[in-house]
C-alpha cells in the first residue's frame, strides 16, 4: 500500500492506515498531492523513455502518473481497489493511455516473469518489512525475490520510504531502521536522502491532513507551528540487477 509513513503502533487512537486506504482514498490523495513530483528523480536514476514499469503499492498514483508521462508502459499494482480507482481517474485525466491497474501484493505481483525494465515502490514495502512485522528479514527477502522475478536482465528496482515527518533533519522511525539497513547491507541497494516537504494551501489544511494521516502528536506539532509547510524527508534506495 502506498503511504507517506508507517506506524508499528497498535493503539486504536492512532490513524488506521488500512481503513484510510479502503475508504478515504480521495483524502489521502489530497495529502500526498502537497508534495513534489518524483518523476524527474526516478528518471535521473533510470531514464524512463521506452521502459516497461511496474509501480508496486501504487496507491492513488503518486508515482504512476509522472511515470506514465515518460515510460512506454506502466502497471499500477495495489491491494486497495479504492486507491486504484483514484489512480485510474488521475491517469485518465492526464491523457495517458499507456497504463493499466491490477489488484496485487508485494509477494504476488500480477506480471509475467522478466516483463519489466523497472519496478518502483513508494512508501509501501515498509508495512511488510518493519521490525515488528519482519523481525528476521524473511518477508523483505521474499519481496525482493518477487521484484527480481518480474525484472528483465539489467532491470532496476527503486524504493522510496520515509526518513521522518515533522522534523527539520532526517529522523527515520526506529522500527524501520533494520529494514533500511537490510536494503543496503543485505540486498545491495544504494541510498540517498532528500527533503520532501508537504506544502498545503494554508496552516489549517496542514494541521487537518497531518492529523488525519500521522496522528495527534504530529498534528499538534503542525498546529503549534502555524505553518502551511510540514517538513518531511524521504529516502530512495535503488539497485540494478544483472
Amino acid at each position: 500500500m502506498n503511504s507517506s509513513s508507517s506506524s508499528s503502533s497498535s493503539n486504536s487512537s492512532e490513524p488506521n492506515h488500512d481503513e484510510i486506504y479502503r475508504s478515504r482514498a480521495a483524502e489521502y490523495e489530497r495529502l500526498i498531492s502537497a508534495q513534489p513530483s518524483l518523476g524527474a528523480r526516478i528518471d535521473a536514476i533510470r531514464p524512463l523513455a521506452g521502459l516497461d514499469v511496474v509501480d508496486l503499492g501504487a496507491g492513488s498514483g503518486r508515482l504512476t502518473v509522472p511515470i506514465a508521462a515518460m515510460a512506454r508502459t506502466v502497471l499500477a499494482v495495489d491491494l486497495s481497489p479504492a486507491m486504484l480507482e483514484v489512480a485510474a481517474s488521475r491517469l485518465t485525466a492526464s491523457g495517458a493511455r499507456n497504463w493499466r491497474t491490477a489488484v496485487g501484493t508485494h509477494l504476488r505481483i500480477p506480471a509475467e516473469d522478466a516483463s519489466a525494465d523497472l519496478v518502483v515502490s513508494g512508501w509501501s514495502i515498509a508495512y511488510s518489512a518493519a521490525s515488528d512485522a519482519d523481525p528476521d528479514g524473511a518477508a523483505l527477502a521474499a519481496i525482493i525475490e518477487e521484484i527480481r522475478r518480474v525484472l528483465r536482465p539489467g532491470g532496476t528496482a527503486i524504493v522510496f520510504e520515509t526518513m521522518g515527518t515533522g522534523y527539520t533533519a532526517p529522523n527515520p522511525p526506529a522500527f524501520l531502521l533494520s529494514y533500511y539497513d537490510a536494503l543496503e547491507r543485505v540486498h545491495g541497494f544504494a541510498h540517498e536522502c532528500f527533503p520532501f516537504d508537504y506544502t498545503f494551501a494554508d496552516a489549517a489544511e496542514a494541521e487537518r491532513l497531518a492529523r488525519f494521516f500521522f496522528g495527534d502528536e504530529t498534528g499538534d506539532k503542525v498546529a503549534a507551528s502555524g505553518s502551511p509547510v510540514v517538513p518531511e524527508f524521504a529516502g530512495v534506495w535503488h539497485r540494478v540487477y544483472a
